[in-house]
């Protein structure tokens, strides 16, 4: 009979700052691989999220000083890395969401962006799942050996929740990723937007675009890579929104982002730390100023990401009362049936 997986946290302190918040996850990660027994790689990406242009209550970088001090002790080869957004703004590139990173502190590390310039550059993981044969995960992500994965819990318009399962889902996937997650189609011409320019029949990687008067996507063709959304000067190619709405609506949103998120894992030992900090009601992602809805809770680690995203939802109810948070926990539940993880964990407070 396979253990219980365990999740180690450690509580919030009342005044907690980016530089108390640094040390508790230094101290955490410490015990945590102490007590487990985990071997790091030789190089080790940290998977976190930048935070979109105006957003405010990212997880700043100082939060992770702690951790990538541990990596440096023990001569670890450690990187930021991410991937490319699908929606058009200042992380749609790899160089404008370089430029985004840096701006936004985080310069302790080298920064790899995974999918390339146009999120045009991954590798296909085979699942054979009920709904993806096989995944496009950004490619220097699907070629670790291990990642550390740092999530900052928080709500999501569509998701109900983001966490270590969103992070590895939506995180780690090429922007084709991104787009058949959503909901699995290909990208839209908008015709009164479209000038004809060919830009992005150039940069099909399937030649699955022909340009007359205006841009044409052959959807048999069509692999559903997405970069084709990222070079488009006229933002006139976007994505269906009755699919998602019926994606959402009948729970295969979340189904597919928990395919998504074992293909992002599989053959790997990751780590996973959520920072349930700054918790918010909309996602990074969003470019705004958002209100906190809840106290920190504190922070969470180990090797189950559903177990891990689960200790932080039932923490947050034996602390507030009541349950925040009810969409999205499907995604846990079938990914369970997938072998990404288990809810049931022994929580371990450090």
């Amino acid at each position: 009979m396979k253990n219980m997986s365990k999740v180690y946290f450690i509580k919030a302190r009342k005044n907690n700052t980016s530089e108390n918040i640094s040390a508790d996850a230094a101290n955490l990660f410490q015990i945590f691989l102490e007590q487990e027994q985990i071997r790091l790689a030789e190089k080790l990406p940290l998977k976190v999220h930048f935070g979109e242009k105006g957003n405010q209550t990212f997880i700043p970088p100082a939060c992770f000083d702690g951790l990538i001090d541990i990596l440096k002790d023990r001569q670890i080869e450690a990187c930021y890395t991410e991937t490319n957004a699908l929606y058009r703004g200042e992380r749609q590139n790899r160089s404008d969401h370089e430029k985004l990173a840096l701006a936004h502190g985080f310069n302790q590390l080298p920064i790899v962006i995974a999918d390339g310039e146009y999120g045009d550059d991954f590798e296909r993981v085979v699942i054979n799942g009920k709904h993806f044969e096989s995944c496009f995960i950004g490619k220097s992500i699907a070629l670790a050996d291990q990642l550390l994965i740092i999530s900052h819990f928080k709500g999501h318009i569509l998701a109900g929740f983001g966490g270590a399962v969103k992070q590895l889902a939506m995180g780690c996937a090429a922007r084709g990723g991104k787009l058949a997650q959503h909901h699995n189609t290909v990208p839209k011409i908008k015709s009164r937007k479209c000038e004809g320019c060919g830009n992005c029949a150039e940069n099909c990687p399937a030649n699955a675009i022909t340009v007359t008067d205006k841009a044409v996507i052959n959807a048999e063709k069509c692999i559903g890579c997405a970069a084709c959304m990222a070079v488009c000067p006229q933002g006139a190619i976007g994505t269906n929104m009755l699919q998602l709405a019926s994606a959402f609506i009948t729970r295969t949103f979340s189904e597919r982002m928990a395919e998504y998120a074992y293909a992002a894992q599989k053959d790997k030992l990751n780590i996973y730390m959520n920072f349930a900090c700054n918790i918010t009601r909309g996602c990074d992602c969003e470019g705004h100023a958002m209100k906190i809805i809840l106290p920190d809770m504190g922070i969470f680690a180990g090797t189950d990401p559903i177990a891990v995203d689960q200790a932080c939802l039932d923490t947050i109810e034996s602390n507030m009362g009541r349950k925040y948070f009810r969409r999205g926990r499907h995604t846990l539940s079938y990914g369970e049936t997938l072998g990404l993880g288990s809810r049931t964990y022994e929580l371990v407070p450090v």
